[in-house]
């Protein structure tokens, strides 16, 4: 199957940015990445949440999606950590 998504993105910056799923496949997501400065580095803090509808039917839907949003999640946050460590090393 084949799900077209689309987010809304709101940036607080220096340390915030939030996400809002807008279409997908299921009807409730939010994220927010948060960075803070701690000594010489910068820690990244993610939090989401996913919520469907439909009782057991969207329960079970959320338990099948759930699982590749988080791999897409984790794939994300590994491209910015090589992409700020192969920066920090050009320094």
């Amino acid at each position: 199957m084949i799900t077209t998504t689309l987010e809304t993105v709101r940036f607080e910056p220096p340390e915030r940015v939030h996400f809002r799923l807008v279409r997908g496949p299921v009807p409730y997501v939010v994220e927010q990445f948060h960075l803070r400065e701690s000594g010489e580095r910068t820690e990244l803090e993610y939090s989401g949440e996913l919520g469907t509808d439909l009782w057991a039917i969207g329960s079970s839907w959320g338990a099948l999606v759930a699982p590749r949003w988080e791999a897409a999640v984790r794939s994300s946050v590994a491209a910015i950590q090589a992409e700020a460590e192969r920066r920090a090393a050009r320094r």
